[in-house]
């Protein structure tokens, strides 16, 4: 009796990894084996810079406080600290955008605090 090798099976898994593969360059994109590699590499990448995302974004709103706080003559942990010490709740996230954004409610923010 002939082996039998679920073709169909195979051949989606295969499907799976070159479509998985698409856009890459040369035979990343062409030859099963090369792009197995180069997917497997590509969603290692993806797992570890979901994680190097947010420490990314959370540098740029530390450093775009630290410049708005400035302009109004404190540094960011002396505003922190004092944000903490007044027990107004607002996370970098948000301080960072009214500092963009909002320069006059970051002010409000800044004066209710103390100086």
């Amino acid at each position: 009796m002939p082996r039998s090798v679920n073709s169909v099976a195979s051949r989606k898994r295969r499907k799976k990894i070159i479509k998985a593969a698409k856009g890459y360059w040369g035979a990343r994109s062409k030859v099963y084996t090369v792009a197995k590699n180069a997917v497997e590499k590509g969603l290692q990448y993806a797992y570890r810079d979901r994680k190097n995302k947010k420490r990314a974004f959370r540098s740029l709103w530390i450093t775009r406080i630290n410049a708005a706080a400035r302009q109004h003559g404190l540094t960011y942990s002396k505003l922190m600290h004092q944000l903490s010490n007044n027990e107004i709740n607002l996370n970098r996230k948000v301080l960072a955008d009214l500092a963009m954004n909002h320069p006059e409610s970051f002010k409000a923010v800044v004066d209710s605090c103390g100086k």
